[in-house]
């Protein structure tokens, strides 16, 4: 009976012992508290394949130290990015002061987990091992900004649960970067969705006609920062990009949660994939060599070559039901604008009052513009003293000199400052500022990460759709 008693206190307390360095690797993990300080924030860029990574710095942040650690493998991907950064501490206007201390090396991962000398890990790059290093990073209590996509495959998607569930354990924040939510007519689109006497409800709308629709047209071969946009061959290889369903896609869901069920948390079980599909952009050598400046294809993309034709699973399409609304994304990728075009996005909310559209095409030349059509044919005189109340007094506390415009009897636009057209790039420092301000708050927003979870889930679910 002694020896039984014995060997249960050894047991215990071995037990014990191990409980004890767990709650220590907890502990020593944990953040120590963000006050907003100068400089307190301290970035480590992980392996920036993608013109992201340098965007977050375009600018400086007072909460962020100009000392900023790469870590990546050695090739052309980093030096881009360093060339990016240069180009941004030697402009002519608003030169940024970034000093890039950098460590390259096929153990650049472990490296930076090892030496740590960071609190926020910045990741924008092949998406292949992402959601790896993503969650490794959480569990050794670094902070994570990521870009789009987390995740590019449903297998991984479980890595990507298990990854908000470690941030939480270890009081860290995982958070991945919306810029579309910081574009003016998207915004404007939500707000007006929000005033019951202008849209009325949301219309539950059917399979062949969503209640609410976003389309997206990217394009190969573009500008960023005035310069001819460089990508990497992988760019090209959907196992190491994700496939356009898994991509682009993650804005259009992501502005679809954020506006028809603004700040309700949301679950998977929620959202009923109705059908996907997935088809490819093909792409001459000539377009290949002009965007990557490689003279060939290299042989990892041989899987995805038909004749000479490079073809690749850019495009997709998901039509799905969220808490029972239809909803359509559409992702398109062509290789090049026509001529003082760029990338365009179409939208449209139905409400029971009216639809809330966002265009950019030719008409609108090529810039984002809001349309608010009535579907009602009595009371639109009441209808247009509540819109203009709403726009012209309402959301014009929030955005000084907006004003609403007639273009006839049953459509409305809105008149925006140029001063609120950011750009694209420009959302980059809106995110990043949002993310420092959450840093100093301590947490999220309570519906941020069931909803980042959502979403992903909606992708990777709405990939394995379109691959049946």
């Amino acid at each position: 009976m002694r020896k039984k008693t014995v060997l249960f206190i050894a047991l215990t307390l071995i037990l014990s012992a191990c409980n004890v360095g767990s709650k220590k690797t907890q502990t020593e993990n944990k953040q120590k508290a963000f006050t907003g300080a100068k400089s307190e924030v301290k970035l480590m860029t992980l392996d920036p394949g993608h013109f992201h990574a340098a965007l977050v710095q375009k600018g400086m942040y007072e909460q962020v130290d100009p000392t900023v650690y790469v870590y990546a493998p050695e090739g052309a991907d980093v030096k881009d990015h360093l060339k990016r950064i240069e180009n941004f501490n030697t402009r002519a206007e608003n030169p940024t002061s970034w000093e890039e201390v950098v460590y390259t090396g096929n153990d650049f991962f472990d490296k930076m987990v090892a030496e740590k000398p960071g609190n926020v890990m910045v990741t924008a790059g092949n998406n292949a091992k992402k959601t790896d290093y993503i969650l490794n990073s959480v569990k050794a209590g670094i902070n994570v900004l990521a870009d789009k996509p987390m995740v590019i495959t449903p297998d991984n998607f479980p890595k990507l649960e298990e990854a908000f569930k470690v941030a939480e354990e270890n009081g860290v924040l995982l958070y991945d970067i919306m810029t579309e939510r910081h574009e003016i007519t998207t915004i404007l689109q939500r707000e007006l969705s929000k005033i019951p006497e202008v849209f009325g409800e949301l219309q539950t709308g059917t399979a062949e006609k969503p209640a609410i629709t976003k389309e997206s047209v990217h394009h190969f071969f573009k500008y960023v920062s005035g310069n001819p946009i460089k990508r990497p061959a992988w760019f090209f290889d959907v196992d190491q990009q994700g496939e356009g369903i898994v991509d682009v896609t993650t804005h259009l869901v992501d502005l679809i949660q954020w506006e028809a069920f603004p700040e309700a948390i949301l679950s998977k079980e929620d959202v009923e994939i109705v059908g996907a599909k997935r088809w490819t952009t093909d792409m001459t050598p000539e377009m290949f060599s002009r965007v990557t400046q490689l003279g060939t294809y290299p042989e990892y993309l041989g899987k995805y070559v038909d004749g000479d034709a490079l073809k690749v699973y850019s495009n997709g399409e998901i039509v799905y039901k969220l808490k029972g609304v239809y909803a359509k994304t559409s992702v398109i990728w062509n290789y090049e604008a026509p001529e003082g075009a760029g990338d365009t996005h179409y939208s449209i909310m139905r409400g029971s009052i009216c639809n809330l559209i966002i265009k950019q095409g030719e008409e609108e030349g090529y810039k984002p513009t809001i349309y608010i059509e009535a579907t009602i044919d009595e009371g639109l005189e009441t209808f247009e003293g509540g819109l203009s109340k709403a726009i012209n007094q309402d959301l014009a506390v929030m955005y000084p000199g907006i004003k609403m415009l007639k273009l006839g009897d049953k459509l409305w636009t809105v008149d925006i400052p140029a001063k609120y057209k950011v750009g694209h790039e420009a959302h980059f420092a809106q995110v990043t500022e949002k993310y420092l301000r959450y840093l100093k708050w301590g947490r999220l927003p309570e519906w941020e990460v069931p909803n980042m979870i959502v979403k992903y889930y909606t992708t990777t679910e709405g990939m394995k759709a379109a691959m049946d």
